[in-house]
């Protein structure tokens, strides 16, 4: 297993870090993740960082509505059918049922599909590259590559520091 290094520039403002992220960019750095206590959309566009989970969200609704709509029409119109008032049997009196299963179907699930694919569980140890980042810091990390010399790593410290870090460390995973 290789030892990788990384560089880690902690800020202290959001704008900032956005700023920063910016002059990296234009100088062709690659940044390979945004650590930050709260979501930075905008930074998130800036790195072209997209995510699946709202269509995933939608699919889930849907499913769940209709497995919701499956189960009472078949509960209440095939299994059990109960005539009451004159009132047909597969009329829509349950929408607000299917409604509220389709929510919880895709609030429960969406939580399953995250879990699982951010490999979290209960127990699980985090590796932070630096554990302020959960409190008040923002930390923009650049993996250090094998072929990286001594000057493309200064120029990014200083571009680092430049931009408004507050402090530039290096980091091994």
């Amino acid at each position: 297993m290789k030892n990788k290094s990384q560089i880690l520039g902690v800020f202290n403002d959001p704008d900032v870090v956005s700023t920063a992220v910016d002059e990296l960019l234009r100088n062709n750095i690659p940044i390979k993740d945004v650590f930050s206590p709260f979501p930075l959309e905008h930074v998130w566009k800036k790195l072209n960082m997209k995510t699946r989970i709202p269509y995933a969200t939608f699919l889930y609704g849907v499913l769940g509505t209709v497995a919701t709509f499956a189960f009472l029409y078949w509960s209440s119109v095939i299994n059990y059918p109960l005539i009451f008032g004159g009132k047909p049997t597969d009329s829509l009196s349950f929408v607000i049922i299917m409604f509220v299963l389709a929510i919880l179907s895709g609030v429960i699930f969406t939580l399953a599909t995250y879990l699982i694919r951010e490999k979290l569980w209960p127990g699980k140890v985090v590796n932070l590259p630096d554990p302020r980042s959960t409190d008040d810091k923002f930390v923009i990390v650049i993996e250090k590559d094998m072929d990286m010399d001594e000057a493309t790593v200064r120029q990014i410290d200083e571009l680092l520091k430049k931009s408004g870090a507050t402090e530039v460390n290096m980091s091994n995973v």
